[in-house]
């Protein structure tokens, strides 16, 4: 079977506050990746996953309410004969571990026509579909960054393709940070849900968090190196205040040191409770040296 690899995806700025229409950006992250293939050896188990996901698209195709063609009679046969997704994307760490089989079950068996789809709001609600299977409710925008290998940014509730800034290469960084711990996004986002009831908590997102998170995107794309740096600290604040029950207690501490000694900032990756948190430093030379024992890895260099 030939297939290509897909790549998971890290949500750079956006989280919670884009549930409030801010501006997000999300890129590919071609660290981890995923690919369909077969198994080695011959086994009587059929991947359980693969074969939940099936049952899952039969059920919906029956009922009316898929929106597009899929091979699922191929789809079933592939996995009697021992189909696989061979990953090394993390689950539970919000890098787009299930949108990156999502994209690869698409591309492998979904109908020509919908793979040359060019309307990415379309394509995204191919995805949406697909994915719900595995969160219940998916927007389906992990497995189109998978698909397309592209960045997408949301402005103004639409979609579009942008690409990532060529930075000179600095002595800063982007960077992820390893909590070591799984997280489920369902719960968070059911939490900030219910603190949006508040008006005080809702207009603090709304004035003050949608505005900061704008700026860190505009500066990041404009390549604004020093706002972004002003925008990222004030966004790192902001979560330490008022998104604490996102950040895992025993990093509170660490993305408090950060704050104080401005050598490096932190911020949810995601819907935080576990998996990355993002970090931004000037100095990455230094800020390993502080993190000495963590694991962190360079997203790319400012």
């Amino acid at each position: 079977m030939e297939t290509r690899s897909f790549c998971s995806k890290v949500l750079l700025f956006g989280e919670y506050s884009v549930i409030r229409d801010s501006m997000a950006l999300a890129i590919p992250y071609k660290k981890f990746e995923g690919r369909l293939g077969y198994k080695q050896e011959i086994s009587p188990t059929k991947d359980p996953e693969l074969m939940a996901l099936f049952h899952y698209l039969r059920e919906i195709d029956k009922n009316g309410r898929l929106s597009f063609e899929i091979d699922l009679e191929g789809f079933f046969e592939d996995i009697i004969k021992g189909l696989i997704f061979e990953s090394t994307i993390p689950k539970g760490y919000g890098l787009g571990s299930s949108g990156a089989l999502c994209a690869a079950l698409f591309e492998r068996y979904g109908g020509e026509q919908y793979k040359r789809e060019k309307d990415i709001s379309l394509l995204k609600n191919y995805f949406s579909e697909l994915e719900s299977h595995f969160h219940g409710a998916s927007s389906g925008l992990d497995p189109l960054i998978s698909f397309l290998d592209q960045a997408i940014l949301i402005k103004d509730k639409k979609l579009e393709i942008t690409e990532v800034p060529s930075y000179p290469k600095g002595v800063g960084a982007f960077f992820l940070l390893n909590t070591g711990r799984e997280r489920r996004t369902e719960p968070l986002v059911h939490l900030f849900l219910e603190k949006c009831k508040s008006q005080d908590f809702s207009n603090l997102c709304n004035n003050v968090l949608s505005p900061i998170t704008n700026s860190c995107i505009s500066s990041f794309l404009s390549k604004d190196t020093s706002s972004l740096y002003e925008f990222y600290r004030e966004l790192s604040d902001f979560q330490y205040r008022y998104f604490n029950p996102m950040i895992p207690k025993t990093f509170q501490e660490l993305w408090k040191k950060g704050l104080k000694s401005e050598e490096f900032y932190l911020k949810l990756c995601g819907a935080g409770g576990g998996g990355y948190l993002l970090g931004m430093t000037k100095d990455f030379s230094r800020a390993k040296e502080i993190l000495k024992g963590y694991e962190i890895s360079s997203l790319f260099e400012l």
